[in-house]
């Protein structure tokens, strides 16, 4: 049975956001978790100037936010570097136990990886990137954990979350993705034929040899809410089976997701 993985969403520190209680917003608090997130990606051991480069914010600040984690638990130090300890989990494991969408997905995401015998994961849209929150993985395909990031407009999974945003919010997120790689105006015929016909395909676009098709999952109020994909090798699956016989299963697996949602209210 291929193993299955699930995660928690975080914004990243250089998020835009709308404090809706000025008031009551803990500055302190933002700090600490953009912290915590700067070692993400790294070798895991960085020094207060690593962290402040990678959060912004001043040595000073820094330096406080550290040594209270390391206070709580979250953080371990040696020879002036600073690591995560395992109780950051904690923090993850609070959203697996309480979040829907990847308690529900588990078992549909092993059922369909097991008929086709190809990896299957599912996404959520954090800023411009997507964040795996669930995966059952096939030795064959690319190595991708819980909890990794993608840029949006590069993955079969981000362009069908792109294309369930309003409008408007489309329109931010494409004006801010990065437009090396794309003429004008092609990134949003990309999305608007993903809206059209309800599924993405990507041939090779992001990993050599690898063929993917996405599927939206959404709520009970028809919103979409997360993302599914089956990938697989290039040289097993064609164009024309991804098309078809992988992209039934995915939207079928899509719509029972969406029906578990909807059952848990």
């Amino acid at each position: 049975m291929p193993a299955v993985e699930t995660a928690h969403t975080t914004a990243g520190a250089d998020d835009p956001r709308v404090i809706d209680w000025p008031g009551e917003y803990v500055q302190s608090l933002d700090r600490g978790l953009a912290v915590i997130r700067s070692f993400t990606g790294t070798s895991g051991r960085l020094t207060i100037a690593d962290v402040a480069r990678g959060t912004g914010l001043t040595r000073a600040s820094v330096r406080r936010s550290l040594h209270t984690l390391r206070t709580l638990g979250y953080v371990g130090s040696a020879d002036g570097r600073f690591f995560l300890q395992p109780r950051v989990l904690e923090l993850g494991y609070a959203y697996l136990s309480s979040a829907s969408i990847p308690v529900v997905a588990r078992e549909h995401l092993v059922r369909l990886s097991e008929r086709l015998g190809a990896s299957c994961s599912m996404s959520v849209l954090d800023g411009a990137d997507i964040l795996y929150v669930a995966r059952a993985q096939t030795q064959r395909t690319a190595d991708v954990s819980v909890g990794a990031r993608r840029p949006a407009v590069a993955t079969s999974m981000g362009r069908v979350l792109l294309a369930g945003l309003a409008d408007d919010a489309l329109d931010e997120q494409l004006d801010a993705a990065d437009q090396e790689h794309w003429e004008p105006g092609e990134l949003r015929e990309v999305v608007g034929e993903v809206r059209r016909q309800g599924f993405a395909l990507i041939d090779q676009e992001v990993v050599a040899g690898q063929r993917s098709v996405a599927a939206p999952v959404r709520d009970v109020t028809g919103r979409v809410v997360a993302a599914v994909a089956v990938s697989d090798d290039a040289a097993r699956v064609t164009m024309e089976h991804l098309r078809g016989t992988y992209r039934r299963e995915l939207v079928q697996t899509a719509r029972n997701i969406s029906y578990g949602l909807a059952a848990r209210g």
